[in-house]
This record gives C-alpha cells, structure tokens and sequence, in this order.
C-alpha cells in the first residue's frame, strides 16, 4: 500500500499505455500522493515500446521529454552495487528497475508484469510489487478526494468522454475504475 509522500519505482509497461501513465503521472504531480520514480533504461524501453504500438518517433520524444520536464528528479541511475543486491529474476533485463528502487529506497516496484517480480524474493529488499491496480487503490485510499480530481482533470483534457477514458483505464485497472466509478 502507497504511504503519502512515498516513492515508486514505474516500470515500463504502465508508462506505455494512455490513459494509465496518465492517471500514474498525474498523481505525483504537485501536490503529490507519492515520488514516480524510473530508470534511464526504462525510458529508453518506454519509447521503443510506444513506437511498437504506432505511435510516432515525435510523439515518443513528447511524452519522454514531458516526463523528464515534469519530474526532473524521477531518473535514477543504478550502480554496481545496487545491480548487485538485485536477486535473480525471471527476466534479467528487468535487473535495472529493482536497482533503481534498492538505490532509491524507493518504497514500491509498480509493473503490470508481476511474474517478472517475484514478491517472495524482493520483501527480503524491503521491496513491495504492485500492479497499477492495487498502486491506484492504496492511492485513492489515502486521499479519495485528490485522486477523484485527478480523473476529472484527465476527463477534461481527454479527446475522450469521461466514460470512455473509464473504459481505456479499465484495461490495466479494473478494481480502481470500479472504485472511482461507484465514488462519482
């Protein structure tokens, strides 16, 4: 569970999917419910992967330079010791993300691969996984009321309806979409 002014470390594959980085982001801007954190790696993964689902180059640069922008202070670069405490893991390419959050103290890993995360071998870390879901909801229970603006600002932004954007985050976090539908 998310602990207000927090930090955590956002895998790759919830900085990919619109609305889902969206929300994420929008929810450690000022003021902030926790500290997004990520590697150089991550982002460079971030914009390869958004060029695979057909985005363009520019769009990809857009959203890493908004990123960067916007939290100055979120890359964090490994070092050998850190990449050294990482346990094996089931992909060792995702070495570089448990790294971060050892160097970081960061209080959370938040990915959508959690099979890639072994929860059993990261607490030993002091490391908690978390899927976006349950990221969102310990983020809507320490402040329903921040994170129902959050949405209402993402509807107001959005191409979108505010039910279509629901249905595009629904996706990655049902259990949160349900919970902020049933608060509106």
């Amino acid at each position: 569970m998310p602990v207000e002014g927090g930090s955590a470390v956002l895998d790759a594959c919830v900085l990919v999917p619109m609305p889902l980085c969206d929300t994420l982001l929008r929810c450690a801007e000022e003021p902030p419910l926790y500290r997004p954190l990520w590697s150089e790696e991550t982002l460079v993964e971030v914009h390869r992967t958004m060029q695979k689902f057909g985005y363009s180059v520019a769009q990809a640069d857009r959203r890493i330079q908004t990123m960067r922008a916007v939290f100055p202070s979120a890359t964090i670069q490994s070092n050998a010791d850190s990449i050294r405490r990482v346990p094996d893991l089931p992909d060792p390419a995702d070495r570089h993300v448990v790294a971060v959050a050892i160097k970081a103290r960061a209080d959370a890993i938040v990915t959508l691969n959690l099979r890639d995360f072994p929860q059993h071998k990261l607490r030993e870390l002091g490391l908690l996984v978390q899927s976006p879901d349950d990221f969102l909801i310990g983020l809507y229970n320490l402040s329903a009321h921040r994170v129902n603006r959050v949405i209402e600002a993402q509807k107001g932004v959005s191409r979108a309806s505010g039910l279509d954007l629901l249905a595009r985050l629904r996706h990655t976090a049902p259990r949160f979409v349900e919970l902020v539908s049933g608060a509106g």
